[in-house]
């Protein structure tokens, strides 16, 4: 009653969470449900997880700084130590590393670090396929000048679950690296493992030259960063006491040095990188990314199996365990946008899929620009068996929805006809 109109969750799943390990988040009313939001893929290893608050009890035992500013700590030493092992050496040998916010922030201090290496101002947003060459005018051409910069991110996961074409990605790179255009990949929502590899970037065998990293680096505590590669430069004047430069923008010393993060005082906090470090250091350990590869492949058969027995159900798309099921109106396509105001009737079966699957204790998230796509962000820990739980909850809500659809219309099998 007291929180703005902009909290939709509670909205959505009206769960009241009082206690959480793993997959598995128990309400208030003593319900269990299997959590696969994930903290929109913050929670890499899950609710709760050993090794994760082990660290951050071994901060809080030690008496040591919760927060301090731009100075270096043996906490932070060690999380940019663990990250750098993480990334390709042609990018860790040379790394800057910059602390922000979370937020928008991460990404605004890597346009403002590419726009001040190039002296350019245009960055160009990779969000369709095939990517327009024009914008990378060759040597003689007429036209405007390259970008400052190229974002990219390997798996649009809020538009509704759509990967970047591996061959696709290589073939920015090349063009990228002809005009000196910095690429920069927004690893927020597919880092550390989420899809199979423990970078996105690394499936089409591409180097960076900007990261943006965000959500499961902090371990699921609020931690963000932008690693980028030294020869970008080091903008701004360290000393600033918000580590802005006189332009505003962010100073960058070497990684783990002092003021080697971005603006905002509240970077870098010490229990988020205790809990970030332990968990960049699980994963890697413990091989999660190849788990996610090979579980997520199985999640996906048969979510493609599933949407192949339901008209209701369209594309699906994702990566290791990143997967998207697209809802579709009754004519098969893709969504009806409907009145302004008004969810179209793809949205009202999406939102009737997430109703179902909580009412059999399954967690899911609804994304895309028409609200119409169910997501699916198991952690990184999830077992065979609780997979098949996952995907059993969840073929068992979409029959339900079949049968009962929201906008009244009769339940089509598809290739069945009426029932």
């Amino acid at each position: 009653m007291r929180e703005p109109a902009a909290r939709t969750y509670a909205r959505a799943l009206p769960v009241v969470p009082v206690r959480a390990r793993g997959l598995t988040i128990e309400g208030a009313d003593g319900r269990r449900y299997l959590d696969c939001v994930s903290g929109g893929g913050t929670l890499a290893l899950g609710h709760n997880h050993p090794v994760v608050l082990e660290a951050i009890r071994a901060v809080l035992d030690s008496g040591a700084p919760l927060h301090v500013m731009d100075l270096t700590t043996p906490v932070e030493d060690a999380f940019v130590t663990e990250l750098l092992r993480t990334l390709p050496p042609e990018l860790a040998g040379h790394a800057r590393v910059r602390f922000c916010p979370t937020g928008t922030d991460p990404v605004a201090s890597a346009v403002s670090l590419v726009r001040a290496a190039t002296g350019r101002s245009r960055v160009i947003t990779v969000a369709d396929e095939p990517f327009p060459d024009g914008l990378f005018p060759r040597d003689g051409e007429a036209g405007q000048e390259p970008p400052a910069g190229l974002l990219l991110e390997p798996v649009r996961s809020e538009a509704g679950v759509f990967p970047a074409a591996d061959a696709l990605v290589r073939h920015l790179r090349a063009r990228t690296a002809e005009q000196a255009v910095p690429l920069v990949v927004d690893e927020t929502g597919t880092g550390v493992g989420r899809t199979g590899a423990y970078w996105a970037f690394e499936h089409s065998g591409v180097t960076p030259d900007v990261l943006i990293l965000a959500k499961a680096i902090g371990g699921s505590l609020p931690l963000a960063a932008v690693v980028h590669h030294e020869d970008l430069g080091e903008p701004g004047e360290p000393g600033d006491s918000d580590g802005a430069g006189a332009a505003g923008r962010p100073a960058s010393p070497p990684a783990g040095g002092p003021g080697a993060s971005g603006t905002g005082a509240f970077r870098g906090n010490q229990l988020a990188l205790a809990a970030g470090a332990a968990t960049l250091a699980h994963v890697r350990e413990h091989r999660l990314a190849e788990h996610a590869a090979a579980l997520g492949g199985r999640m996906l058969t048969r979510l493609r199996a599933l949407a192949a027995e339901f008209a209701c159900l369209g594309d699906v798309r994702g990566r290791g365990l990143m997967a998207g099921i697209e809802l579709t109106a009754p004519d098969g396509t893709p969504g009806t946008p409907g009145t302004p105001g008004t969810p179209g009737t793809a949205a009202r079966l999406a939102a009737a899929v997430r109703r179902e699957c909580l009412r059999r204790g399954l967690i899911v998230d609804v994304t895309g620009p028409g609200a119409n796509v169910v997501r699916l962000l198991p952690p990184l820990i999830v077992t065979e068996e609780q997979m098949s739980a996952v995907l059993d909850r969840l073929a068992d809500a979409v029959r339900a929805v079949d049968r009962h659809r929201p906008d009244g219309t009769a339940a089509i099998r598809a290739g069945h006809g009426p029932r």
